[in-house]
């Protein structure tokens, strides 16, 4: 496994680099991209409430009021009973406040309707992924490069199925048409497509006819979808300020109990509420049963206080108001960081069209930093943190020797809209010494 603790080495290479296990009896086990970052800058003296730190690197969006949002839950009581366990698969009241939800935003006058018994709720995305991953039989799985850096362990991990890359294209704007995908399908004999919607990192969306043909093609090919849509409301086409636009491949589902559609979402990002760990899995019943059996030895639940105040959070109006003001806010944040971003050179050919996400070019810049890991250490001596492209290349196991994405960056605006400013005058310090800097010049030998 790689040994992430040296990759700030001048001499790091993601793909050479190996490391035995740091204790007998145990196997090397890589931090995700992000978390290793956060790490790197702990190192350096990063703290949440640094006030000379900009944190553009982990996602997590604002926290705090925003304007025209509801008020922000700051208090959680608690009584005799939330001291107690829940079911595996969560509380039944807020599984039906998911399903509820879903019928309301995206299943009005359809035949088939969702109910508690499709809903499982874990403590977080990544672990509402690991119980469907560990539930998952022998098969092959299509995973899209680039992705979620948590992708690659997860899919390391479990040695149940095969994992099996599918690169999309800057050129083709980072996605596939149904044909496209249909072909890698067949062609790789895939039994299941992991994918997140919007991406993150780059910031693209499936929407509209093209994830209505996907689900679709998922229902005739009997290839099961496992879709991520964690920034599903952090959607900027066709903007709306009256009429917030939340994509979900719920909305293109035929029978919720036979279509292989398996939907993993949370009040994380969505309603910014990263801190209380509360996800749930929307999917036919027979899968919801298979990966509570999955959580009865993995987790054992989620946080009992927390699911109760999270039927709060689900209800239409409000999550309208809390779309609709979040939209409006992250949106002017987005013009701001890409117009800032090219002016200092970078290259953005795909604004975002959803997530709070910049997908950079750095391969413009000058030598010593257009390689985002060289960039993110010299972005940490200014107090600002990005995260590699490199580690959006998600690559199980290490089996493949390439390594992609060396020359890009993501860049979050998820934080409020002046540590957001702070980050990126802090990254226009950087690249501003860089171009003043004398580069090595060629000279050629002469007889």
């Amino acid at each position: 496994m790689l040994d992430l603790s040296i990759a700030h080495s001048k001499d790091w290479n993601p793909v050479v680099t190996m490391k035995n296990a740091p204790f007998p009896g145990f196997r090397q086990v890589t931090r995700t991209g992000v978390i290793y970052v956060m790490n790197r800058a702990h190192q350096l003296g990063f703290t949440y409430d640094h006030p000379e730190w900009a944190n553009l690197g982990q996602g997590a969006p604002e926290a705090g009021e925003m304007p025209g949002a509801p008020p922000r839950i700051t208090h959680v009581e608690m009584d005799s009973l939330t001291q107690e366990y829940t079911p595996v698969p969560g509380l039944r009241a807020l599984r039906q406040s998911v399903a509820d939800l879903y019928n309301a935003i995206h299943r009005q006058g359809k035949t088939s309707q969702y109910t508690w018994e499709n809903v499982c709720i874990s403590g977080g995305g990544r672990l509402g992924l690991t119980r469907v991953v560990a539930a998952l039989g022998e098969i092959n799985i299509g995973h899209f490069i680039p992705d979620y850096t948590a992708y690659e362990e997860i899919l390391h991990t479990f040695k149940g199925f095969n994992p099996i890359p599918i690169q999309i294209k800057e050129d083709q704007g980072f996605k596939l048409s149904r044909q496209q995908l249909e072909e890698v399908i067949q062609g790789m004999g895939l039994g299941a497509v992991l994918f997140s919607n919007p991406c993150n990192p780059t910031g693209q969306v499936i929407e509209g006819e093209t994830l209505s043909s996907w689900v679709e093609l998922f229902r005739h090919e009997e290839v099961l979808c496992i879709v991520d849509e964690f920034y599903s409301h952090f959607v900027y086409s066709d903007y709306d300020p009256e009429n917030p636009k939340m994509v979900s491949a719920a909305a293109y589902v035929e029978d919720v109990n036979t279509d292989p559609v398996v939907i993993i979402d949370g009040v994380t990002k969505n309603w910014r509420y990263p801190g209380w760990r509360v996800s749930w899995t929307l999917a036919p019943k027979a899968v919801i049963e298979q990966i509570s059996s999955a959580g009865s030895f993995l987790d054992g639940g989620a946080n009992h206080p927390l699911q109760k105040k999270t039927i709060e959070l689900l209800d239409p109006e409000f999550t309208k108001q809390e779309t609709r003001a979040l939209q409006k806010c992250f949106l002017e944040k987005k013009h701001y960081v890409v117009q800032r971003l090219r002016a200092m050179g970078m290259e953005i050919d795909l604004e975002p069209e959803g997530s709070f996400y910049i997908w950079a070019n750095l391969a413009h810049l000058p030598e010593a930093i257009n390689d985002g890991i060289k960039f993110f250490e010299e972005c940490l001596k200014e107090k600002v943190i990005t995260v590699p492209g490199v580690f959006f290349d998600v690559n199980p196991g290490k089996r493949r020797r390439s390594t992609k994405f060396r020359n890009y960056t993501r860049i979050s605006f998820g934080p409020e809209m002046a540590k957001v400013a702070q980050g990126l005058d802090a990254i226009e310090r950087v690249i501003q010494k860089f171009q003043a800097a004398p580069q090595s010049v060629a000279i050629p030998v002469t007889a």
